[in-house]
């Protein structure tokens, strides 16, 4: 690889010249019969150049362009933002990235998932830094943690950044899978303590503090691979505090509530670059009585969580909203799906936009296949109506930033399959409406911002030209 001293010598020729044409181009505008012998230098000059790679200062290029645009994704109002200019999300969950990176024989299926997911321009990944007890455990016991497994992580982590892909992390769960909130209740039953409930995890010191520990570890982990601090790497799209939190025991949500305050500023005392949010479902609750209507059933509204306030909280940078109306409805119709797919996320578009003044992401939907009730059609047009609703914000400047359907698997793992599983090679269909969304979320991506004076009339033109239709 060329030294900076060697580019800069091989590129000074280069700057001699267009400082040359440079001056040569105000003696054309001043001196018309001075043309000419201006294009007759050109090309002189050009030729004398040969032997400067021309692949190599395209790769020179490149490599600037990419180092500019792989910075930390911020927050600005209701839109994320890298490098001064929009982000806008078009992406996939894949959570068991790290199990399956830890064994040799399994590792390539992590670098194919990324390579497929970028294929149809898909930009960002959440998946799970957390495995709590049990098989392959990340955290074997609190602040006991298997270093091979973290080096899994370490994989997952700086194998994305070569297929461009950011890397939203989970930090635990809600339920029993991977460990989670359940295990943490076990260890400190193993310690001794007078916990019996799963919620006490919420409200516990001891296991707060344990938690507290995981977090610290995780943010302040330095990759093997490429010697860069989590908290300090812009793979990290952004933290989520847990997958699915609820506390049941609680219906008017404050002990939740009282859990993301001290979690979410425990992270931003370690962590103030990254983005943070929650991992909720979007369930309304007793702080907003007017839309508990909303919700897909009158359950939903006694889980202790409670969308409008949790997102409130200090440290919270962006909603979060889950989409799954075969498990939620009672209406069995796929009609009724559709209609409440967009019932559902509008009323999220809007609580964000005019009331929390954030970005949105749908950071899960998805539709079963397993059962037989939906088959594959039918979940195309339920991504295309997530998509849809997205881009109406989108286009407006709304706060819809994005979605993250579930799941992308590769070939070879369908052992693994929940009956939400898509392999791209073998629904082409889906995997041409991802590609086309990406494509149209890329190009808002392009604005420099929603205010441009010059109205980005380029991108706009090729907006219209992207639309489902083509499909």
């Amino acid at each position: 690889m060329p030294t900076k001293t060697t580019k800069m010598n091989m590129l000074l020729p280069l700057l001699i010249v267009v400082l040359h044409l440079a001056s040569k181009t105000v003696i054309c505008f001043d001196q018309p019969n001075a043309c000419t012998e201006t294009s007759f230098e050109i090309s002189r000059m050009t030729d004398s150049m040969q032997s400067i790679s021309l692949d190599t200062i395209n790769n020179w290029k490149h490599d600037g362009a990419d180092a500019e645009a792989w910075e930390m994704v911020k927050r600005k109002g209701n839109q994320f933002m890298v490098n001064g200019r929009p982000f806008y999300v078009n992406g996939f969950n894949t959570y068991w990235l790290m199990i399956l990176a830890v064994d040799n024989s399994t590792r390539q299926k992590v670098s194919d998932v990324f390579q497929q997911a970028a294929s149809v321009g898909l930009t960002v990944c959440r998946t799970w830094a957390f495995n709590d007890g049990g098989w392959r455990a990340l955290q074997k016991s609190p602040s006991i943690y298997d270093e091979d497994v973290f080096k899994a992580l370490d994989f997952v982590v700086n194998e994305a950044r070569k297929f461009k892909i950011r890397l939203l992390l989970s930090l635990t769960n809600n339920w029993q899978s991977y460990g989670g909130k359940k295990q943490y209740i076990k260890w400190a039953q193993n310690a001794g303590l007078n916990v019996t409930y799963d919620d006490d995890f919420f409200t516990d010191q001891t296991i707060k503090n344990y938690f507290k520990n995981h977090i610290k570890t995780i943010l302040t982990r330095v990759n093997t691979f490429n010697n860069i601090a989590y908290k300090d790497d812009p793979t990290i799209f952004g933290w989520e505090l847990m997958n699915e939190p609820r506390c049941e025991s609680d219906p008017t949500g404050s002990k939740l509530q009282g859990w993301i305050q001290e979690m979410a500023f425990h992270i931003k005392s370690i962590d103030p670059l990254h983005l943070v949010e929650i991992g909720a479902e979007g369930f309304y609750g007793p702080s907003t009585a007017d839309r508990l209507q909303v919700n897909p059933n009158s359950y939903a509204g006694q889980v202790g969580t409670d969308f409008i306030r949790n997102h409130q909280v200090l440290g919270i940078d962006f909603a979060s909203v889950h989409i799954y109306p075969d498990s939620w409805l009672s209406d069995p119709s796929p009609e009724a799906h559709i209609q409440f797919v967009k019932r559902w996320m509008e009323a999220h578009i809007d609580d964000a936009e005019n009331t929390l003044g954030m970005p949105i992401v749908f950071s899960e939907f998805g539709v079963s296949t397993k059962n037989g009730k939906f088959n594959q059609t039918f979940r195309d047009t339920f991504i295309g109506t997530v998509y849809q609703t997205v881009l109406n914000s989108t286009r407006r400047g709304g706060s819809a930033s994005g979605c993250l359907f579930w799941q992308l698997f590769p070939d070879g793992t369908d052992y693994m399959d929940d009956g939400y599983a898509v392999v791209l090679n073998k629904s082409p269909n889906t995997a041409s409406i991802m590609s086309v969304q990406s494509r149209r979320m890329q190009s808002f991506n392009s604005r420099c911002n929603w205010n441009c004076r010059w109205s980005c009339r380029k991108m706009s033109e090729i907006d219209e030209t992207l639309h489902y239709d083509e499909l």
